[in-house]
């Protein structure tokens, strides 16, 4: 069966880095749109990063754009994201996430166009 599992968070000073890895399996990974998600307490899930199945094509909301890199090794059906120059406002659960359909992206900043979720990883940035 379809499986994502998130690691990686913790607590870390503003400024400081953290690399989260989404560990796959049950699905071939090359053929999806992946993408990382995140909710602090009291909002919705709101969509950070994604990355196409072929070119490995990123696109990033824009609160971290030039400070977070999503990339993935299908050869070890791993997904990552990279996160620099934290901030307390990147202060959330992260959750990695499989689109719905392969080898498409359609609406892909909409969490309802995933269908498969991890457990999330807690990442705590502390002013």
């Amino acid at each position: 069966q379809v499986q994502l599992v998130e690691s990686g968070g913790g607590l870390v000073q503003a400024g400081g880095s953290l690399r989260l890895s989404c560990a796959a399996s049950g699905f071939t990974l090359s053929s999806y749109f992946m993408a990382w998600f995140r909710q602090a307490p009291g909002m919705e899930r709101e969509f950070v990063a994604g990355i196409t199945w072929s070119d490995d094509t990123a696109k990033y909301e824009d609160s971290v754009k030039g400070r977070f890199t999503i990339s993935r090794d299908n050869a070890n059906n791993m997904v990552y994201l990279q996160m620099n120059r934290l901030k307390p406002d990147d202060t959330a659960v992260y959750y990695c996430a499989r689109h719905f359909s392969a080898l498409d992206s359609y609406l892909y900043r909409l969490p309802d166009k995933y269908n498969y979720w991890g457990q999330g990883t807690q990442v705590t940035v502390s002013s």
